[in-house]
């Protein structure tokens, strides 16, 4: 059985002199595990066993990848339980989120294991006679896949799994907080029957291990999960060596509540949108777009809504917020708290650190009226358990209000109007779009990723996957004339 605390390189559990203490958000006190640093030469064993590597995998069979697939994602499923208890214990978010989160993994895997079997290319005829055209694609090589610590099983397996199906190595370097999880999917990949150095697992630094990394000539494609400041530097280095990319990054959601709207669901989908995970998700709506003629019961029936949530120990029965997932970011919310304040925002209710029955990063969900577009709680992405409300006059005021942002991943409005639910499904800015829905949650099958400062490359998930982790190859034949 490999040291738990290792990193896994080139088929080997290996461990360095360097290491990092993971505790619990939830109990402080509460270690779950030590896990090794990679160092620099373990990274480049690693990408040279990659390239290695990953040449056998281009040639493999097929149903060779989907039966590696096809285990990874019934174990993940499988061990959903488990495996989601241990994400919760690491990350904060509630057990049942965490059990969803891996389980959902599982599904990411079998999904790619059934693409295996469909990637069937075209044919055509060339505008010269005799000549046809055969048009497929292939591995796009090595992919570095960085991937964050709010989803630290899920975002990594919509990556890993289809770099994987279509015939690529992988190096994954997960977020530093939530090492636990990242070995744990590790320890399953390292069981299937692969190449050894298709898949390794190097855990360290973003500024260490991660800029090795992505500086790398060896790597032919970077998978980036991160913040706005971090996929900007990935794009910049990646050009000098002409690196293909594909960076999700940034958000600030709205959320519409038209005149119309059923009261009941549009609170329902702001406070699962604005506080579900701790509000710490991309996809999370923290500016509420309101109609002044709805606006004061909205507020007031969403206040008593969040002041009812259920802070806790992520493993408690009953919790419906954890904890933040870090100092750094407990710290970062209260800060944001403070300029929301300072910038004139009314506070409703929340916003401050509570002290449970353990020492954990515990903040009380906060909610703020009387907020305006241009504030800084409206501009930039927080990743906090906090929602501003934004009044407007009409339904063109609040498609324009929610369109000015430098953000564009995910929207929603709530309203019975067809007619505005389409105008709003077209014209909305964004990448995703949700009807009478949080803003939070997507499937796993079709397409996802945003516009402006929230996504750049092509999309993930789905078949459109495909678009990132391979390269068309366009051959033309002239077979000659039958004799």
């Amino acid at each position: 059985m490999p040291n738990v605390s290792s990193n896994y390189v080139a088929g080997e559990w290996v461990g360095s002199d360097a290491a990092i203490e993971n505790r619990n958000p939830s109990e402080l006190s509460d270690i779950v595990g030590t896990y090794s640093q990679a160092t620099a030469d373990q990274l480049e064993q690693a990408l040279g066993a990659a390239r290695s590597a990953q040449a056998v995998w281009a040639k493999s069979g097929l149903e060779a990848r989907y039966a590696a697939l096809m285990a990874i994602g019934t174990e993940l499923m499988q061990r959903s339980g488990e495996l989601g208890e241990l994400l919760s214990r690491e990350e904060g978010k509630p057990r049942a989120e965490g059990v969803g989160e891996v389980y959902r993994s599982g599904q990411f895997f079998t999904y790619f294991a059934a693409e295996v079997l469909r990637q069937i290319g075209d044919t055509a005829d060339s505008v010269r006679d005799g000549i046809e055209i055969d048009v497929r694609r292939e591995p796009v090589g090595v992919v570095a896949v960085i991937s964050p610590w709010n989803f630290p099983t899920a975002t990594a397996s919509w990556k890993i799994a289809p770099a994987l199906a279509f015939g690529n190595a992988v190096i994954w370097k997960p977020a530093n907080l939530t090492p636990a999880s990242a070995w744990a999917l590790t320890e399953i990949i390292a069981r299937q029957d692969l190449p050894p150095g298709l898949f390794n697992l190097v855990m360290g630094s973003g500024r260490e291990i991660g800029q090795r990394l992505i500086d790398s000539p060896l790597i032919d494609a970077i998978s980036f999960t991160g913040s706005v400041d971090v996929g900007r530097g990935i794009a910049a280095s990646a050009v000098a060596n002409m690196t293909k990319i594909q960076l999700e990054m940034g958000s600030k959601n709205p959320l519409v509540v038209m005149d119309d709207a059923d009261l009941d669901l549009a609170v329902q989908c702001a406070a699962g949108g604005a506080y579900g995970g701790t509000g710490q998700k991309c996809t999370a709506s923290s500016r509420l777009i309101v109609h002044e003629k709805v606006h004061d019961g909205f507020v007031e029936k969403l206040a008593d809504a969040a002041g009812n949530l259920r802070v806790g120990h992520a493993l408690a029965e009953g919790t419906q917020i954890g904890p933040v997932a870090s100092e750094a970011q407990l710290e970062a919310n209260l800060g944001y708290v403070r300029i929301a304040v300072e910038e004139g925002a009314k506070p409703i209710l929340g916003g401050d650190r509570l002290r449970l029955g353990t020492d954990g990063y515990y903040m009380a969900p906060a909610l703020f009226a009387g907020t305006r577009n241009d504030m800084r709680v409206n501009r930039e992405e927080m990743f906090a358990p906090i929602a501003c409300v934004i009044k407007v006059g009409s339904y063109d005021e609040a498609l324009a209000t929610a369109n000015d942002t430098d953000f564009g991943l995910t929207s929603g409005i709530v309203t019975t109007s067809l007619a505005r639910a389409n105008h709003f499904r077209r014209h909305s800015k964004t990448g995703c779009v949700m009807v009478n829905l949080a803003t939070a949650g997507t499937d796993y099958h079709v397409p996802f990723g945003g516009r402006g400062n929230s996504s750049f490359g092509p999309r993930e998930q789905g078949r459109y996957a495909a678009e990132f982790y391979t390269s068309v190859k366009t051959a033309y034949v002239n077979s000659g004339t039958p004799r």
